[in-house]
């Protein structure tokens, strides 16, 4: 089953049968969280870099930020059985709202990765690969079965 994964939202599944997909990531985060050892799946759709900014709005949904979101989905794997060293984690989006970056004046896609490789970081976890930046949307598609995650950009699908 396909399951959407909308702005500010993240859904976790350990059916194998699913597809979990975002759409339209701008300035946006697509990051999913794949254990291959429990076959297990998670993509997160975060808006902004940091929960600071509101921390009222954040604890009604954490999955806005880039912090707060990242703490629910890494926690909920941990929870369920989930070791560091099995998870492999991929991001896209992150891109700019101004074709010249220069004029991008918030620079909330660059921001947002920032935050994620600065959140990484401190939790002692690698980022396997991304597809950040440049002007446009993406889609971020993540196969249960396989951990395949797919980012559709510009016309073009590629495998990350």
């Amino acid at each position: 089953m396909v399951h959407t994964v909308g702005v500010a939202d993240l859904k976790i599944s350990a059916d194998v049968t699913d597809i979990l997909i975002t759409y339209a990531l701008g300035s946006c985060l697509g990051v999913t969280v794949y254990d291959f050892r429990l076959k297990r799946a998670g993509l997160l759709h975060c808006m902004l870099p940091d929960s600071n900014i509101d921390r009222d709005k954040a604890a009604g949904n954490p999955s806005l930020y880039v912090d707060s979101g990242l703490k629910v989905l890494l926690d909920n794997f941990y929870r369920n059985g989930s070791r560091k060293n099995n998870l492999i984690i991929r991001v896209a989006g992150g891109s700019s709202s101004k074709e010249n970056r220069e004029e991008d004046f918030f620079k909330i896609g660059h921001r947002n990765f920032v935050s994620l490789r600065k959140y990484l970081w401190d939790a002692g976890l690698l980022l396997k690969a991304y597809d950040v930046g440049g002007y446009g949307s993406r889609t971020v598609t993540l196969e249960v079965e396989s951990g395949k995650m797919l980012v559709k950009s510009k016309g073009t699908l590629r495998d990350l």
